[in-house]
């Protein structure tokens, strides 16, 4: 009987290893994490339901781990509904294996949270913000990238 509890144990401490957390945070809290960094950004906005995002983060993935050596960050900021959180967002994110961050962004107004990423930006996803502070660099794009297109800016992001 205590050999199967042990196992069993075992098992639930193990699951929770390859769980991965999803952070909640306020709009703020990125704000402040953008203007703290010291490091190349990528914050990749998207949701579970949006095939389109979907479709690149894999890209973004890719691409992050071939400039590992540049300390480039991949953040995915999920704008899943309130309900979602966190159990259908970390399924989700288990099951398509992502690697980054994964942050849900604890906000409803999109007229107040999308300005703070950039003036332009109208709600729509997938959106991806590129920074590097230390070459005040910064590109945002209110669509879906391809490979090529997520290559490209990555280079950009990283360029003296």
């Amino acid at each position: 009987m205590k050999f199967l509890f042990i196992i069993i144990l075992t098992g639930l401490f193990v699951l929770n290893l390859n769980a991965q957390e999803i952070k909640k945070i306020k709009i703020g809290d990125l704000e402040n994490y953008i203007r703290a960094s010291d490091h190349p950004l990528i914050i990749n906005f998207w949701a579970t339901y949006c095939a389109p995002c979907v479709k690149e983060i894999p890209y973004f993935e890719k691409k992050v781990e071939e400039n590992k050596n540049q300390h480039v960050e991949l953040i995915l900021v999920s704008l899943d509904l309130p309900s979602f959180y966190p159990a259908k967002i970390s399924s989700f994110v288990k099951e398509n294996k992502y690697a980054s961050s994964v942050w849900w962004l604890n906000e409803t107004n999109a007229d107040y949270f999308c300005p703070k990423v950039d003036k332009n930006w109208s709600g729509g996803i997938p959106s991806t913000l590129f920074v590097n502070n230390k070459t005040h660099y910064r590109k945002f794009f209110e669509r879906q990238l391809t490979e090529p297109q997520v290559e490209e800016n990555i280079k950009a992001l990283l360029k003296e």
